[in-house]
């Protein structure tokens, strides 16, 4: 995909070599999304939610979306880039928009998936916090901090979110002040793409947590397994019965730490009080301690603690995650077939329970 990069110098404006030396230089991962939405034409429907300014550019937050366009079939979510820092999430997810766009044409098992459901993806959520090479946006607001809710038990400070000011890491804006426009078109876009849909999965990929890959569910602000835990259960138990290697560690995040503001945890909230679908909502934490324990002049460099710096553990890397990614869009297209009624439902939160409230148990 290297010459996807390549510009296309062809009609160019001044201002639209100017955009493309600035892309170039500082987001060249805009670049690369804008020419496989232009590859992709007629198979993938784009659309910009917001355009973010950025010195003298606007950047634009894009949605993509595949499938069908009914809103009665479920819905799969795939997310990255909130943290500018964490490029790895952004540059999965376009790894995975470049295998559908040059597969839809002629693998008819992916084009019967697809009618099935509708896959959506925003693959650069914070196009200005990663141009700057920023955990925030750019009002330096952190947008997994930014949603109006409070944790129960929030620690440890200040990674669980403050209001002090953006000059310290973990900002959550002011108090009562509306959401920034990222985190707000997010919830927006999200909350009507999904009102009638019945079953919601979504995977929001970062980077930066220790020594193992982590796939974390709500809560992040309290104590307390989600009231899908059992749907949950019901399709890991698929997972791990598939694909027994797997390296990842399924847990809710506050099992390490308990935040203010998390996004997912609002959207998670917001949709219970509105409807009775499932809806799972997932974090994949690339453990990138990994990267940086096999070299160690990363920890020297902020972007190297978030990103693998060496361009075959960054191919590893996006080969590692394929195979979730396709089993996610499988068993969204498939959900009727694993989904538990209210008989067997009872048993699979029975093991949630047992699963992921040990430690709490353990400490009684």
């Amino acid at each position: 995909m290297g010459s996807l990069l390549e510009p296309d110098q062809r009609n160019q404006t001044g201002s639209s070599r100017d955009r493309a030396d600035y892309c170039r230089q500082r987001l060249p991962e805009l670049r690369l999304l804008e020419r496989l939405i232009r590859k992709g034409s007629g198979l993938v429907r784009s659309r910009i939610l917001a355009e973010l300014p950025d010195g003298d550019h606007k950047l634009p937050l894009y949605a993509l979306e595949f499938g069908t366009e009914s809103p009665e079939l479920p819905v799969l979510i795939l997310c990255g880039g909130v943290h500018g820092i964490e490029r790895i999430g952004t540059q999965l997810l376009l790894a995975e928009l470049g295998s559908l766009v040059y597969r839809l044409p002629w693998d008819d098992s992916l084009q019967h998936t697809l009618e099935r459901m509708r896959l959506i993806l925003l693959p650069l959520i914070n196009p200005v916090g990663m141009a700057r090479g920023w955990r925030s946006n750019g009002n330096g607001v952190d947008l997994m901090r930014n949603a109006p809710l409070d944790a129960d038990q929030p620690s440890p400070w200040p990674v669980c979110g403050h209001r002090l000011g953006n000059w310290l890491p973990w900002y959550r804006g002011k108090t009562q002040a509306p959401m920034q426009a990222e985190a707000q078109q997010l919830c927006t876009y999200i909350q009507a793409q999904t009102e009638l849909a019945p079953f919601i999965l979504s995977l929001d990929c970062h980077s930066g947590f220790g020594m193992r890959d982590r796939i974390w569910f709500p809560y992040a602000g309290r104590h307390q397994l989600m009231e899908h835990a059992a749907e949950l259960q019901a399709m890991l138990r698929l997972f791990e019965r598939a694909h027994p290697h797997h390296p990842y560690l399924f847990e809710p995040q506050y099992h390490h730490y308990c935040t203010h503001g998390d996004l997912w945890d609002h959207l998670y909230q917001q949709h219970l009080a509105r409807s009775s679908a499932a809806f799972l909502p997932l974090t994949l934490e690339m453990g990138s301690w990994l990267w940086v324990r096999k070299n160690l002049s990363q920890i020297t460099s902020y972007t190297g603690l978030f990103n693998p710096m060496v361009p075959h553990r960054q191919r590893r890397t996006l080969r590692r995650h394929h195979l979730l990614l396709d089993f996610l869009i499988c068993a969204v297209s498939s959900w009727q077939n694993w989904l538990p009624d209210s008989t067997s439902r009872t048993r699979h939160m029975r093991y949630a329970e047992r699963r992921w409230l040990k430690r709490e148990r353990k400490g009684e």
